[in-house]
């Protein structure tokens, strides 16, 4: 299907409307939606909150009357389904929306389809596609909750030029300098989740909030514990509703605690995905130290490293980014593929996905 330079410069406003949920929209989806008639624009909106107006009512709000004959420019496929609002495919109809055109089908087994079906059926015309790599990109957690059952993990690796993470005796702050540890805040200020190990929380004790960029929403926060060792007054439970995985039952003040347990006592990662899922996190930011990293790519649950590299050097002796199994042949190593390299201030951030 062919699309007008028109399509895409409507759908593309579409999609820097839906990022302004970034922050705020879990566990739904980002979502823009643009409202054409006679070549302007006469109306606009975003979902902002779950439980809130989405896209396509905001949209019809702003526009009012005028909106009979339009054409609407959504990022996801409008909604067929009673949840805490109606579907937003009956709204369109009932406003007299002449055109939908969408960037992708919504994976969610209660739409998938069925809003640009009932559409077609009242008589609108529907084109899907426009612009799809970059409402995936957007919805890339929400895509793998719906598809997979787990959310997007994220690795944050921050490094020294010679790979190393930490000095011998657990200590990291700082390697990268200011400029890349608020780029880092940005990405856990998208997440749903920040996720780490005890081990970083016995030897940083970080706070895992985001405060160098703006956010109207905290990320939950997530520890892996095998035998409860985190102290009560660490800074990763400041404030309650912290998540604690665990390999036995047991309990921690003021945090809720998941027993989890696998065939060798530790957590079993790959449920813990499952039931961060099952909760409605989207997107997980880990930020670990080497055991938790590799354990973490070893099972195959990784997928994006977001790997900031300082131009230092800290010797052989110190941690390396990933604890893994040692390789006999290079065949055997992960391949990766750099989706994004940039500098950020003295640093530089290298976003990659496992083959």
């Amino acid at each position: 299907m062919s699309f007008s330079a028109a399509d895409h410069e409507f759908m593309a406003r579409a999609l820097r409307l839906a990022e302004r949920g970034l922050d705020t929209t879990t566990p739904n989806p980002r979502v823009g939606c643009v409202l054409v008639k006679d070549g302007g624009v006469i109306g606009e909106g975003w979902h902002e909150r779950a439980g809130e107006p989405h896209a396509e009512a905001n949209a019809l709000r702003v526009a009012g009357a005028a909106v009979r004959g339009a054409t609407a420019y959504v990022t996801l496929e409008p909604c067929a389904h009673f949840g805490r609002t109606p579907p937003c495919a009956d709204a369109l109809i009932a406003a007299g929306i002449a055109r939908v055109v969408v960037a992708m089908e919504d994976p969610n087994p209660q739409v998938a389809g069925e809003g640009l079906a009932r559409l077609r059926a009242a008589g609108v015309g529907t084109a899907t596609g426009l612009m799809a790599a970059e409402a995936g990109e957007l919805n890339v957690g929400f895509v793998s909750r719906m598809t997979r059952g787990r959310p997007w993990l994220r690795l944050k690796v921050a490094a020294s030029l010679d790979g190393k993470t930490a000095l011998a005796n657990g200590k990291s702050q700082w390697i990268t300098g200011p400029d890349a540890r608020r780029d880092a805040h940005a990405w856990r200020a998208r997440s749903c989740a920040v996720l780490t190990g005890i081990g970083t929380v016995r030897d940083d004790d970080p706070r895992l909030t985001v405060r160098e960029v703006p956010c109207r929403r905290q990320p939950l926060r997530v520890v892996v514990d095998s035998r409860l060792q985190t102290p009560p007054d660490a800074q990763v439970l400041a404030g309650g509703g912290t998540l604690l995985f665990a390999a036995r039952p047991g309990s921690v003040p003021g945090t809720e605690v998941v027993s989890l347990p696998d065939a060798n006592g530790k957590v079993d990662l790959s449920a813990m995905l499952i039931e961060l899922g099952r909760r409605g996190v989207n997107e997980v930011l880990v930020e670990a130290g080497f055991r938790l990293n590799g354990s973490l790519l070893a099972a195959g649950l990784v997928d994006e490293l977001l790997i900031y590299q300082a131009p230092i050097l800290v010797g052989d002796q110190a941690r390396g980014m990933f604890d893994l199994a040692e390789l006999t042949d290079l065949a055997g190593a992960l391949r990766l593929e750099v989706v994004e390299r940039r500098a950020i201030g003295a640093d530089t951030l290298i976003r990659a996905r496992p083959v």
